[in-house]
């Protein structure tokens, strides 16, 4: 790989991630805080591309040739083709089924609106309320909470979302068991709107024994895909 390529390269992954950055595209990797750092990765990787090419020209000919690098270099193309060519769906009821509830006690709950109207929650917000405060701001009221769908091995149903810390890596579900009026047929990864209420029961999540509350469903509608799949209430 000789100086030219690797300004081509370097100039190419920057651009991809601006173009992650200017778009919803990089909420599939990392949480939606880290944009300004998405888009300054990118400008640096640009101005480094520019700065090289600038140093190249003013560099003779020959000196290039004394200066290439290993051809394993080329295998820095394979997160930049990863980037442009594939696309990778957020995490899903795959991953949730096989990754224990990571619902932790939080340091206070907020006090919630007053009012007749629906109370729409993020799931680990309802979750954490009704398993570390036994639901007592929760009792009589019209829910309204969004997730996608997963099962376990014996086909009971959860609602999930999936926490992030930093990026998609470190990516670990809070689920709700399900209860009441009930869809007959869910499939993994469909993501519902579920109207409910509260109720005390709850479970053990079959991964690893963390705690899991039920919700009392009165309807549940699909809906589709949120513009970020990614629940960062859960550690905030």
């Amino acid at each position: 790989m000789n100086r030219l390529a690797q300004t081509a390269l370097l100039f190419l992954l920057g651009a991809t991630l601006l173009h992650a950055g200017t778009t919803d595209l990089y909420l599939r990797y990392v949480k939606e805080g880290l944009r300004p750092l998405v888009l300054l990765a990118g400008a640096v990787l640009i101005a480094t591309a520019a700065a090289t090419l600038w140093y190249d020209r003013r560099t003779p000919a020959d000196d290039d040739h004394h200066h290439r690098e290993p051809r394993v270099s080329w295998l820095l193309t394979l997160p930049v083709l990863a980037l442009i060519l594939v696309a990778p769906p957020a995490l899903g009821s795959y991953s949730a089924a096989h990754t224990g509830t990571a619902l932790t006690k939080p340091f206070g709950f907020p006090a919630l609106p007053t009012g007749d109207a629906p109370l729409r929650l993020a799931v680990a917000d309802y979750a954490g309320r009704a398993i570390y405060d036994d639901g007592r701001a929760l009792r009589d009221r019209e829910l309204k909470i969004t997730g996608f769908v997963t099962l376990d091995r014996k086909g009971a149903p959860y609602l999930v979302r999936m926490g992030l810390n930093c990026c998609a890596a470190d990516a670990q579900p809070v689920k709700i068991a399900l209860t009441g009026n009930v869809p007959p047929v869910l499939r993994p990864d469909t993501w519902l709107e579920i109207t409910g209420t509260y109720t005390p029961r709850r479970t053990k999540d079959p991964v690893n024994d963390g705690p899991i509350p039920y919700l009392e469903v009165t309807t549940a509608r699909p809906v589709p895909t949120p513009h970020d799949p990614y629940d960062e209430t859960w550690n905030t």
